[in-house]
């Protein structure tokens, strides 16, 4: 299913148009956001002054009028009219309209993260006004809590990269095929911090290490002596076949509890091993099962690094 078409009701009338409004911190991810639900096919405006938004989503009065498509309005302390107070009475007006479904998304983030993003980019923050940045982004936090208070959607970045974020605005907004189950096989390292949006994660650190065997360590899981090694290990094959067969018998239930997006992933201490040979493996075998998994490796291309590895002979 397309999200850029709207749907029409079983009588043939256009079905209420979706209307996402998304706000938050400055530095969080509000444009990240827009871009990705741009790429989903919404139409998206930034910085909308929100005093003009009953204006833009005016009712039609045509009985036949066109469906209209999903519409992201994203708007911040920056944005003129900006009245928490006002953007909430909107926002009620709105959500008894019958010709509107109306979402309101808040992009949250630590302080201390956003600190950092700050001071990273040399970025002004909109709201420090010759004070500390950190004075700044308490002001503009109290400014906007009663707007986080009233959201259905909030979304926090504080440990999530560009790329995390994109993934879980996808994973929120986009509308695979009906009735099916969207299913991601990833890899990762361990040393570089567990993934934030899976719903199901093994370690595979129990596995003898190929980074310590001569002529292993700067190839990777997808390398076939890589994978002769891992199979060597006595512990492989009873683990990953057990591993297979919860799959799948969980695989099917998800799909009929109509979960849309399934993520398993497969950790190891770097991420360019063990993971990832597991990973192209179980993909492989659920793909003879009938499935249709999407693979990726999170840290297939970070050098191997001895100072991760360093100690861990043992496959901690």
């Amino acid at each position: 299913m397309d999200s850029a078409n709207p749907a029409e009701t079983e009588t043939g009338e256009a079905s209420p148009q979706r209307i996402l409004l998304v706000t938050g911190l400055s530095g969080a991810g509000k444009s990240t956001t827009l871009d990705v639900l741009e790429d989903l096919g919404w139409e998206t405006i930034d910085n909308f002054p929100v005093r003009l938004l009953d204006r833009l989503v005016a009712k039609s009065d045509e009985p036949d009028r066109q469906p209209r498509g999903p519409l992201a309005i994203g708007f911040d302390s920056r944005t003129r009219g900006f009245v928490p107070a006002d953007i909430i009475r909107l926002l009620k007006d709105l959500t008894r309209r019958d010709d509107l479904s109306v979402s309101f998304m808040f992009i949250d983030c630590a302080d201390a993260e956003l600190e950092r993003r700050y001071n990273e980019t040399r970025r002004r923050h909109p709201m420090t006004h010759g004070r500390p940045l950190l004075d700044g982004i308490g002001a503009e936090r109290e400014l906007l809590e009663p707007l986080r208070r009233w959201a259905d959607i909030v979304i926090d970045t504080s440990d999530l990269s560009a790329n995390d974020l994109q993934t879980r605005v996808r994973d929120t907004f986009e509308e695979p095929e009906t009735g099916s189950t969207t299913l991601t096989i990833s890899s990762f390292g361990f040393a570089r911090g567990m993934p934030p949006l899976a719903d199901l994660v093994f370690d595979m650190r129990f596995i003898d290490n190929p980074h310590w065997v001569e002529g292993l360590r700067e190839l990777t899981g997808k390398d076939a002596p890589v994978g002769v090694h891992i199979q060597k290990d006595p512990a492989f094959a009873a683990a990953f076949d057990q591993i297979h067969r919860l799959l799948l018998t969980l695989l099917p239930r998800y799909q009929a509890q109509g979960k849309s997006y399934v993520h398993v992933a497969f950790g190891c201490t770097g991420g360019r091993h063990r993971s990832v040979f597991t990973a192209e493996r179980m993909a492989q075998g659920l793909r003879e099962a009938g499935f249709s998994p999407t693979v990726r490796h999170r840290n297939l291309g970070s050098r191997a690094a001895d100072e991760i590895e360093r100690g861990k002979r043992q496959g901690n």
